[in-house]
């Protein structure tokens, strides 16, 4: 080819032209560099016939400088790439710049610098470099991700390299994984999770696009059934990606797969050092790295030889993204199956009622594990009404709760308490005055964090001291904490329990890999009397001994303006039940609530999964609510609330009026200030024949906004704050 039209990530401009100099081998995918005024881009050259631009004659083309050491982007790829940035109404160079996510990897050489402690003390020793001793302990980075890791400058870190506490080590960052092997550590499963395994294992085979749905009860043994398949992929040279919703559970996981296949896979998260993000993306790129286990922009990668697609916990909200691009990784790994032409596994013990539904219309293939592996049985699950069995006062924990926590910790079993509330209280105001604690960026209150002395919004991530004295009145040790959070939770059980050892576990605590790996062996050794902790503690972890759940406020979730609120409690509630009784001690669910009549708790007292979905199935389909209708929001933001409010008005007032679409708002989001920014929405309800994206393409495309506004499309919305 003797010209290339480029896909770059300059959001100014559109497709460019480029001449294509007759030594350069060019072809659809290539990643390229070219010229632009006085500076030189990256992108990915493509199909004219799929990237429409004004032609711009030969004559007046500038020449590409050069093709980048890296695989071209497959055909495939760029059909995901094309399909999401169209279903989501999103810029295509914004999908395509998630694919080249590790600028490293496109170039540079394959060695590099990194640094270690040497175990030599400074000769002169200040506070801040006693603060990177301590922190850098067993870490080896660059000298700017040791600096971020250790929260110190880089000059104090340059410092320690002149004092010989700091090392160089030259690193070979495309050095080859270790290849998982497939018959390392071949399990026994039960005559049901072989039937599974069979049927994963020939669609594998089949090279085939197949979208399954496995649905199995918790601690049926999930993972080790799409191990089979995983393994079927191995032998026959492919890769496989595993998405996984939380990093926390990775460690947990990685464990598993080394303990079946004799090395850990391939890791892919945002927590990754630059040299693991380029090692990791290039084998991915040659199809040398067999497995990846990542999070959902893992999605992405460039798989030279795709074979098999599983997204665990497949249900969960995590996996939309609600910033940038708005895609739900759970239906675009079905599209990237669907142009791999490979299988995909949606596995989850509470499916989403648009997985149950694509399963029930066929869509899907359903395949169920009903029942525990090992002889393990559910546990049984008893509803706590805290109108009758109130806690005492200035706690949370009811009697029947306190005592059997006494009892699991009598007998050496472990509890889990659950409460889906980071920090200490999510309130805190002044019993004199009644001032209250708010973000200056956002319409949200502060939650005091005990453990960290600080005052934080969960939203914008401000942060201030507790002061000693209430800002609006002045007077002294007056302030008050309103409500529980999992610190508070915490407290009150060392209170209860002064000889229990107390775990506390949320995105707080378990922020890093290392400290994940830590709880779970503590837990494991029974270091752990009683975990409490937010929704990283419901799914994901199996501990033996843990034989009591309690959910501390099972209400919690059903609060709010969230149209999926009903499903999710049940998901969260059903989770972490199913932390209890895993293996051969039964367990018990113990389930605090003001409003134990309502579907979701009685659902869960009976046990009956089934009679909550078709409820809430047939609730969905008199709303026309997904997965009978279609949602999409509009929402509108800038940092003048005036600027905000107009060209939210400005949409409103240029609806289409269509039979088949129903469009409410604009009004004020519940979450108004957001980051500093005033937010408005629209919330738009449509038929699923309407062609939903299309509509709002024609409906936006017509206006013209501000240069502060930013106007962003949610198709699908999970959150509607």
């Amino acid at each position: 080819m003797n010209r290339a039209r480029l896909l770059h990530f300059n959001a100014a401009l559109g497709p460019l032209d480029y001449k294509v100099p007759g030594d350069m081998n060019v072809e659809p995918g290539s990643v390229v560099v070219a010229p632009l005024g006085p500076r030189q881009i990256i992108g990915i050259v493509w199909e004219e016939e799929r990237l429409p631009s004004d032609s711009v004659p030969d004559h007046k083309l500038r020449a590409l400088i050069e093709v980048l050491p890296v695989p071209p982007l497959r055909p495939e790829l760029r059909r995901l790439i094309e399909w999401t940035a169209d279903y989501y109404c999103a810029r295509i160079a914004s999908v395509a710049r998630m694919v080249l996510a590790s600028g490293g990897a496109l170039r540079g050489p394959s060695t590099m610098i990194e640094y270690r402690l040497t175990g030599t003390e400074p000769e002169r020793m200040t506070p801040q470099r006693a603060v990177a001793l301590d922190a850098l302990q067993g870490e080896q980075a660059t000298i700017r991700e040791l600096a971020e890791f250790a929260s110190v400058s880089e000059g104090v870190l340059r410092g320690l390299v002149n004092q010989g506490a700091l090392e160089p080590v030259e690193v070979d960052i495309d050095r080859p994984y270790p290849r998982p092997d497939p018959d390392f550590a071949q399990p026994k499963l039960s005559e049901d999770q072989q039937d599974v395994a069979d049927r994963f294992t020939e669609a594998v085979e089949a090279k085939k696009f197949a979208p399954f749905l496995l649905d199995g009860v918790t601690g049926s043994g999930k993972t080790e059934t799409y191990f089979e398949p995983l393994a079927a992929a191995l032998r026959m040279d492919r890769q496989v990606l595993v998405l996984l919703p939380e990093i926390a559970l990775t460690e947990a996981f990685l464990r598993r797969f080394e303990d079946r296949f004799g090395t850990p896979p391939v890791v892919w998260h945002s927590s990754l050092k630059s040299t693991e993000r380029r090692r990791a993306w290039r084998a991915i790129a040659s199809g040398e790295a067999k497995v990846v286990v990542g999070a959902r922009s893992a999605l992405f990668l460039p798989f030279a030889r795709l074979g098999l697609l599983v997204v665990d916990e497949a249900h969960e909200v995590s996996f939309k993204q609600d910033e940038g691009v708005r895609y739900n990784a759970r239906d675009v790994a079905v599209m990237r199956g669907h142009f791999e032409g490979v299988p995909v596994i949606l596995a989850s013990a509470t499916p989403a009622l648009e997985s149950l539904q694509m399963a029930e219309s066929g869509i899907y293939e359903r395949l169920e594990l009903p029942s525990r592996f090992g002889g393990a049985t559910m546990p049984d699950v008893s509803i706590i009404n805290l109108t009758e069995e109130k806690p005492e006062r200035g706690r949370w924990l009811s009697p029947r709760l306190v005592e059997q926590l006494k009892l699991r910790l009598e007998r050496g079993e472990q509890s889990l308490l659950f409460l889906n509330r980071r920090g200490y209280a999510p309130l805190t105001l002044c019993r004199n005055c009644g001032f209250r604690f708010q973000c200056p960026n956002c319409s949200a209150w502060l939650v005091e964090h005990r453990l960290s002395n600080r005052l934080s919004c969960h939203h914008c991530g401000h942060e201030t001291t507790p002061p000693p004295a209430c800002p609006e009145c002045g007077e002294l040790d007056c302030l008050v904490a309103c409500g529980p959070g999992v610190e508070r939770i915490a407290d009150e059980v060392a209170e209860i329990l002064p000889e229990a050892r107390v775990a506390l576990v949320t995105s707080d605590t378990l922020n890093s890999p290392e400290k994940a790996a830590a709880f779970v062996r503590q837990a494991e050794e029974r270091m752990i009397d009683v975990i409490v902790g937010t929704q990283l503690v419901t799914k994901g972890f199996h501990f033996p001994e843990l034989t009591l759940v309690g959910v501390v406020d099972a209400d919690l979730g059903l609060e709010g303006g969230d149209l999926r609120a009903a499903e999710r409690t049940y998901q969260q509630m059903a989770q972490v039940a199913g932390r209890a009784g895993r293996g051969a001690k039964p367990g018990e669910v113990l389930i605090q609530t003001r409003h134990p009549d309502a579907p979701v708790i009685a659902a869960l007292a009976a046990g009956d999964r089934d009679a909550f979905y078709a409820a809430e199935t047939e609730a969905r389909r008199d709303a026309g609510a997904p997965p009978f209708g279609r949602w999409a929001a509009i929402i509108v933001s800038s940092e003048d609330e005036a600027e905000a409010r107009e060209a939210a008005r400005a949409i409103g007032g240029t609806r289409p009026s269509l039979p088949d679409v129903m469009i409410l708002g604009p009004a004020p989001a519940p979450m108004s200030l957001l980051r500093g920014r005033y937010r408005y929405r629209l919330l738009i309800n449509a038929r699923r024949s309407a062609q939903v994206q299309n509509i709002i393409r024609d409906w936006l495309g017509e206006l013209n906004f501000p240069q502060g506004v930013r106007v962003a499309v949610d198709i699908d919305p999970y959150s509607f704050v």
